[in-house]
């Protein structure tokens, strides 16, 4: 089950992200939950939360800002749930493009946007830190979908 979440969720959140890494900052989760421009969503299994997703609205587009799973039920379709819910909170803000940027190295991340019907539309080079401390840096991928 996807709902949205609210300030109350933020421990919960924090939680999750310690596991997710997907590089969301506390500072970012609370901005994001405070703002009325942001949709926080959360994938909820048994009553523990093991995923969630942050959207902005832009004035033409939305923005997917960050998406994360809880390491153990990856590839347990709470991804894709989220991009659903994400896509129609989209939708219900008239943006005409849902945007995304991804590290170029996360082929599972990919793989489920384009499974949800995004396609690249560019690459920022060394965009991105090395993950886990490696050296050098990381492509990332843009990548969007008309909605």
């Amino acid at each position: 089950m996807v709902t949205e979440l609210n300030v109350e969720h933020l421990a919960l959140l924090i939680a999750l992200e310690q596991r997710a890494q997907s590089g969301t900052s506390e500072t970012q989760m609370l901005a994001a939950l405070g703002s009325q421009d942001t949709c926080v969503l959360g994938w909820w299994q048994a009553e523990q939360l093991l995923g969630y997703a942050i959207v902005a609205r832009l004035p033409f587009e939305a923005e997917l800002q960050a998406i994360g799973v809880h390491p153990e039920q990856r590839c347990s379709g709470g991804g894709r749930a989220l991009m659903e819910v994400v896509l129609s909170t989209a939708r219900g803000w008239l943006s005409e493009r849902l945007l995304l940027e991804v590290r170029a190295g996360n082929l599972s991340a990919i793989r489920l946007y384009q499974r949800c019907g995004f396609s690249e539309d560019g690459r920022r080079k060394g965009y991105y830190p090395a993950a886990n401390g490696a050296a050098g840096r990381e492509d990332a991928l843009l990548m969007s979908q008309i909605i």
